[in-house]
């Protein structure tokens, strides 16, 4: 069947928030150390510490917000241990990742001059699970005040004159799990209790984020709302995708096509999970001044054979394109509460947009879906009315094609359509109503593989990368296209007034 959509470009329906394009790094594996990190004396080239082909390639993906130091390890991290001269740092234990010395070479001052040399905001994830109200004070104290203080003068005296602009903040992380153990009852009034001391200096202006459940646990969402929400600007909730138990979560590559419906199946169920959780929050915050922010997101499988556990380094295919396509399709949907979202991890790590080994560095099937998508950074959403059929059947049936349509500040319509079968191409009509007449021209470009687990080597790096597509016809007002098998697919509309 011809899958049917129709996009109202008179009916915005909101703003996408280009945060919900961001990311996360966390000192976990080789995220920060040889990922991002590799030191000023290391022959990658590199600015000032940072290595310069991972940083040319996160502008290029435009990453809007990166947060950092965790995760679990920011529940265990003392940040005084990381500034200062980096060979007086403390040396430390990774208790969560591998059990690996963390010397602290990369601490508060390099974050800070990632997020500059990237452009982005810094999204800073404060410790409660083993920190105290003081360290997390003097922070933020260290971070954005600027008169005469002892933590100014400290940071004066590490090298940074000027405080930075540090817009949003952590409350802690997974305080129901790593960050503590804790019941939702006890961590609302730490909650309440720890924010308190995250204080706006100058005209700094902190944007307080709550630690949220883990899935469906929609009592912490409802017990965080009902006795902290007026304390919070935001709640974060967390969902990874797994197309087995987190015993045995399924091999990255070489998986059946029963996996493949299996992972794609199971990362639609964010929608469920965004759709209930708002439910509560409306109760309580009926006008959505608060957000959600799914910081944490993104496929989660068996390491790779031959790598350290603990290190969480996986490939990444056109099956993790797929669901991070879908996935930002549904943080589309839901923009009136979804201000942000942080896939898991950046480099190296679950579903990396960036894979290195030594000098090597190359671009995942998951980057090139950031990339192509950041044309919805911050555009406004448009109403659709779809009739899409369906694949597969029983309790892995699947939606033939997820759809999303935007308008970016120059007019042009941009539509995302990810297919979602691995055997056949998808016929697509679009119909653009509510637009003055005229012509409408068309341009896009597709990312697809020539095998289910289609991924990207250090021999290969582009194996599996975006090529222009034409496979389209336009009549009036209608586009049909037919898009590749296993593919994402973005098309530009401009119409001519």
């Amino acid at each position: 069947m011809t899958n049917q959509v129709v996009i109202h470009a008179d009916r915005p329906r909101g703003v996408i928030d280009r945060n919900i394009y961001g990311h996360f790094s966390e000192h976990l594996g080789r995220c920060i150390y040889e990922g991002l990190w590799v030191g000023e004396d290391s022959p990658i080239p590199n600015t000032n510490g940072i290595r310069n082909d991972v940083l040319d390639a996160l502008r290029r993906m435009k990453i809007p917000v990166l947060r950092w130091p965790g995760g679990c390890f920011a529940d265990e991290y003392h940040w005084k241990d990381g500034i200062g001269p980096r060979e007086q740092r403390k040396r430390m234990i990774n208790t969560h990742w591998g059990g690996v010395v963390e010397n602290n070479h990369f601490g508060t001052h390099e974050f800070m001059m990632l997020c500059e040399l990237l452009g982005c905001e810094p999204y800073i994830n404060g410790n409660v699970g083993s920190g105290t109200v003081q360290e997390m004070s003097e922070w933020v104290e260290y971070l954005t005040f600027d008169g005469v203080s002892p933590m100014a003068e400290l940071r004066k005296t590490n090298g940074r004159e000027a405080p930075w602009k540090v817009k949003y903040f952590g409350v802690g992380n997974e305080n129901w799990g790593c960050g503590g153990n804790m019941r939702p009852e006890y961590y609302a009034d730490l909650y309440r209790q720890f924010q308190t001391y995250v204080r706006n200096y100058g005209d700094n202006r902190i944007h307080k984020i709550a630690c949220g459940p883990s899935e469906g646990d929609y009592h912490w969402m409802e017990t965080l709302m009902k006795q902290a929400g007026r304390f919070m600007d935001s709640i974060t909730l967390h969902y990874y995708t797994l197309p087995g138990t987190w015993a045995e979560k399924g091999p990255a590559t070489g998986f059946s096509e029963e996996e493949w419906s299996v992972t794609l199946k199971k990362a639609m169920h964010m929608e469920e999970l965004i759709s209930r959780h708002s439910a509560i929050m409306d109760q309580y915050d009926p006008d959505k001044r608060i957000g959600l922010i799914v910081d944490e997101w993104g496929t989660w499988y068996d390491v790779e054979p031959g790598t350290n556990p603990g290190f969480l380094y996986q490939q990444n295919t056109i099956r993790d394109a797929l669901v991070a396509g879908m996935t930002l399709h549904i943080f589309h949907r839901h923009c009136d509460r979804v201000r942000m979202a942080n896939i898991a991890q950046l480099v190296n790590v679950l579903q990396a947009v960036v894979l290195t080994e030594g000098e090597k560095m190359l671009l995942t099937p998951t980057y090139h879906v950031f990339e192509m998508f950041k044309v919805h950074h911050d555009a406004e959403l448009l109403d659709t009315h779809e009739r899409i059929g369906t694949i597969g059947g029983g309790a892995n049936e699947l939606p033939h094609v997820s759809v999303s349509a935007s308008r970016d500040a120059e007019g042009r319509i941009h539509v995302s359509l990810c297919n979602l079968d691995h055997q056949a191409g998808a016929s697509v009509r679009i119909e653009l109503r509510g637009l003055a007449e005229g012509n409408v021209s068309a341009s896009g470009k597709t990312l697809t593989a020539d095998r289910i687990d289609g991924h990207n080597t250090f021999d290969s790096p582009e194996r599996v990368a975006p090529k222009p597509f034409a496979d389209f016809t336009i009549e009036g007002n209608a586009l049909a296209a037919t898009v590749p098998p296993m593919s994402v697919t973005v098309l530009e509309l401009i119409a001519d007034r």
